[in-house]
């Protein structure tokens, strides 16, 4: 009978809540080096990027995970091992968060290499904790003798350190739904570019922002991260206006209210 009461209420549960924590720094990584020259070469990951993100003409760039060799996994393996290695509180803030970003997305893909053939990256069931679901709260790496899951990464480094929802277009969760994985590697240089062609690629896709009828149907990204992009319906819109292009800007100049919020989780492989 416990058993069926707790599947009943976890069944009650939105399907991305326990795995979307709000921002809440962990202030040793607050620590960097302002006056830093330091450069970290992500090459590695571009190669791994140009090599297997397939930009589609349905607007989705999709990663190859079956066409992915043993050699690229060794490499993909030896990329992240590097960065484990590299102690981050000593450079600028720039190429922190470009690492972080390249890190998330690098661990992303490489759970999903090591448990292929997977539907869902929500299939790969290891975070600790009953109510968990999906990898993102397993410890996956050290770093300055600290470990660190996925979300510490994301939801206790990114988004409290540089608070900057554009982040949430950056990071990718290989999902359909997710905004989509860059075929480049982040950078000092390129990161504030790559985030705003992020934002305009996704708020411009259907899986991003749909309006029907006068109905605006948002990404959930947007209600399970709703702090980041504005306190209530207005303020979100005004956010998707910001990189919006024109025809639909025009649209949601009209609109007031979201209508509803919608996913898909199926994995980003076409």
């Amino acid at each position: 009978m416990l058993k069926q009461l707790t599947l009943f209420f976890f069944l009650l549960l939105p399907a991305y809540a326990i795995s979307a924590p709000k921002a809440e720094v962990w202030k040793y990584w607050e620590a960097h080096q302002p006056e830093s020259v330091q450069n970290i070469d992500h090459s590695g990951w571009h190669s791994l990027l140009q090599s297997y993100v397939q930009p589609a003409s349905d607007g989705i760039n999709y990663f190859a995970y079956k066409a992915v060799t043993e050699n690229d996994k060794k490499k993909l393996a030896g990329y992240i091992s590097g960065l484990e290695e590299i102690t981050i509180t000593e450079y600028n803030r720039a190429e922190q968060q470009a690492y972080w970003i390249n890190l998330y997305n690098a661990l992303t893909v490489e759970l999903i290499l090591r448990y292929y053939p997977v539907e869902s990256i929500r299939d790969i069931d290891i975070s600790p904790g009953f109510f968990s679901s999906g990898p993102w709260k397993k410890k996956l790496l050290m770093i300055e003798g600290e470990t660190l899951s996925l979300d510490d990464i994301e939801h206790r480094i990114l988004r409290p350190i540089w608070q900057d929802p554009r982040i949430h277009y950056a990071v990718n969760c290989a999902s359909i739904g997710c905004p989509n994985l860059s075929n480049k590697a982040f950078t000092a240089t390129n990161t504030d570019l790559l985030l705003t062609q992020g934002a305009i690629a996704y708020i411009n896709h259907p899986r991003g922002v749909s309006i029907n009828n006068d109905e605006l149907t948002l990404s959930s990204i947007y209600k399970w991260f709703k702090e980041d992009f504005g306190t209530d319906d207005k303020a979100i819109i005004q956010h998707l206006q910001e990189y919006a292009k024109p025809t639909l800007k025009a649209q949601l100049n009209g609109l007031s209210d979201i209508e509803d919020y919608e996913y898909d989780w199926s994995l980003n492989e076409q």
